[in-house]
């Protein structure tokens, strides 16, 4: 475990490059990358800076490592630095940055198999019962923390639920249809079809209220070390065979925690090790072995304006038994 030192406000960058590098799955695909023919091309590939990175933090003996080349090679695909960044929208842009430069299709195959959420959404007319399906993919499942009167939502699975729940779209969200002739209720839903390898889920800690601000949502959420979406969705809220479900049980991998508010805060890691299966907390170049006790301080407390509070959770599918 071996730490990066922060080179200006680039705690998030730091926070993400550790949860990508100490997953073993995605550095067994990080390495079998094309090689760059030329020293611009060089600059400019993300995956191939990444692996610069991850073999400079296994060679070396020091605590930490200076991620300036992979920062350098962010700042030419027009992602900013030196400014506070959210870690959840950072992460969307990473990860199509490296599918986007890996050359070859089996491993952005891979790729894809690693991160992609499949979900395919409903929309049912209220009057003539006419419904129209589409699939789309997702990298993150990000769920509300409050419900639509703002009650505050008592566990990740009661978000996970509140997510996939069917909503009533009435009055001015009225849609169109097509049989009817005319804008009618609407019912739309999203399905679970498939999960991935490694699911990230992210907790919508930052909201909007009356006023143009950005508030962040502090209050206790605890998350589970083990997650079985088939026991946490019901059968509505799945559109998947008994296959696929059965492999639908997760452990916890990391966690991403913003501590601090939304206009002057900080990021860190608590990644539990696979080779090891030991819990790391990684804050930039400072890293120490923890207990599972310590991650569950990022549940979160409504009091405690700087305390450190889990945005985003990455699980991992158990293996079969």
């Amino acid at each position: 475990a071996v730490g990066l030192y922060n080179i200006g406000q680039s705690c998030w960058l730091n926070s993400l490059l550790q949860v990508f590098l100490m997953n073993t799955c995605f550095t067994g695909i990080l390495r079998r990358i094309t090689v760059p023919p030329d020293d611009k091309q060089k600059r400019r590939n993300v995956p191939y800076q990444m692996l610069l990175l991850l073999e400079k933090m296994q060679r070396g003996k020091q605590k930490a490592v200076y991620p300036e080349d992979l920062a350098v090679c962010l700042s030419l695909h027009r992602v900013k630095l030196f400014v506070q960044h959210d870690a959840a929208q950072l992460f969307l842009t990473l990860w199509n940055l490296i599918k986007k430069q890996m050359k070859k299709p089996e491993l952005v195959e891979e790729l894809n198999d690693l991160y992609t959420i499949c979900v395919q959404e409903h929309l049912a007319c209220q009057k003539c019962s006419s419904e129209t399906k589409r699939n789309s993919s997702m990298l993150t499942l990000p769920v509300p923390v409050l419900d639509s009167n703002s009650h505050v939502l008592k566990s990740l699975e009661d978000c996970l639920q509140y997510f996939f729940r069917p909503e009533e779209l009435t009055d001015h969200n009225m849609c169109f249809c097509e049989h009817c002739g005319k804008k009618t209720p609407f019912l739309q839903s999203t399905k679970l079809v498939h999960l991935p390898q490694t699911l990230t889920i992210h907790l919508k800690r930052f909201c909007f209220r009356k006023s143009a601000y950005i508030h962040k949502l502090r209050h206790y959420l605890p998350f589970p070390e083990d997650l079985d979406f088939s026991a946490v969705l019901t059968e509505n809220q799945c559109q998947a065979d008994d296959k696929e479900k059965a492999a639908w049980k997760y452990e916890i991998f990391a966690v991403v925690a913003h501590s601090g508010s939304t206009t002057c805060g900080h990021y860190c890691a608590y990644i539990r090790s696979l080779t090891e299966c030991k819990w790391y907390c990684f804050n930039d170049s400072h890293v120490c072995q923890v207990s599972w006790d310590d991650v569950k301080c990022t549940y979160g407390h409504s009091e405690l304006h700087w305390g450190e509070t889990a945005y985003l959770l990455i699980y991992m599918k158990k293996p079969p038994q």
